[in-house]
Parts: C-alpha cells; structure tokens; sequence
C-alpha cells in the first residue's frame, strides 16, 4: 500500500512515516497543502493522510480541491481539530474519515486498511443519474426536482447503489456501507 502524509509537523510526520513503513507501506510525506495537491494529482496512493492545519492552504481546501479535479484516493483527515464543525466540513468537504490527536497508531493503521479497501471509485459530492439527484451533505434526495422523504437506512442503500452503478452488490458490501 502506498501512502501520502501531509503534516507539517515534521516530528509527527516523521514517526507517522516510520511506523507505517515499518509495516510494509511506502510513505511519502508532503508538509505544504501545495506540494499536496502536486503529489497527490502525479502519483497513484491508495491512501491520504491530511493534516487540516497547514502552511499556505488547509487541509479542508486540499481536499475540496483533490475531489474537485476529481482525485478519488480516500482521504483521512487527522488533526487536533476535534469540534463537531469540523469534522462536518472535512467529512462534507469530501473526506472519508476524519481522526483526531492524539491517536493510537493501530487505530490509524485500521483506517487506513478500511480506506484502501474502498478503493478510489469516484465519489462526487452530489450524485445524479436519471432524474434522480442525491445529496449527501444535505442529506436530501430528489426526482425530477420534487423531493423524497427516505429514512437514514433507505438513504445510506440508495448512495450506496448510486455510488456503484451497474454493480451487483454483496449483503456484506451492502451492510458494510449501510
């Protein structure tokens, strides 16, 4: 598996990269959201670990931008930002996970285990086939412009199958992204 590390710290992104190398991955480590977004749009990771807070552009606006030319690596967001606005942001703003510090280095290593697993489908944040339109951030679903009411489990199946078009889907795949 290979990974990108964006931290500017460069302590922390030293022992991020030597405990994920030490398990097999290949790390490459950028501590600039510039150099980010070049690395990130050259080379093929299975994985982004994304600081939030970093020199010149954040780690919310790399992600927005990556998703935005349509970069799909799934992107972790570890950050001592921990309030709830946050993690919305990150999560709205096209993360697939988002971790706080201080964390346990094997809960890092699980999550990014799950993260590679997604692969890098694309993921556009507002999903349209037909004249069906889903919206995940705002949670909202539409036909033809007219809104439909849908639970939060009947919501999470229908993104799951607008995300995998054309795709039979396994009980445990579905449960897994249910």
């Amino acid at each position: 598996m290979r990974v990108l590390v964006v931290e500017d710290e460069e302590k922390l992104a030293a022992l991020i990269r030597q405990g994920l190398e030490q398990r097999g991955l290949a790390v490459d480590v950028a501590d600039a959201g510039e150099e980010a977004l070049w690395r990130a749009g050259s080379t093929a990771y299975d994985a982004i670990v994304l600081d939030v807070m970093l020199p010149g552009i954040d780690g919310f606006e790399v992600c927005r931008r990556l998703r935005e030319d349509e970069v799909w690596t799934p992107i972790l967001m570890l950050t001592a930002r921990d309030a709830v606005e946050d993690r919305v942001e990150g999560l709205d703003g096209g993360a697939d996970d988002y971790l706080t510090k201080p964390f346990a280095f094997p809960e890092l290593e699980a999550r990014l285990r799950a993260l590679a697993r997604r692969g890098d489908e694309p993921r556009p944040p507002v999903l349209e086939s037909g004249g069906l339109r889903l919206d995940p951030a705002a949670s909202s679903v539409e036909r033809d412009g007219t809104p439909i009411e849908l639970s939060r489990i009947e919501f999470a199946m229908l993104e799951t199958f607008m995300r995998r078009p054309g795709r039979a889907l396994t009980r445990v795949e579905l449960l897994e992204h249910v």
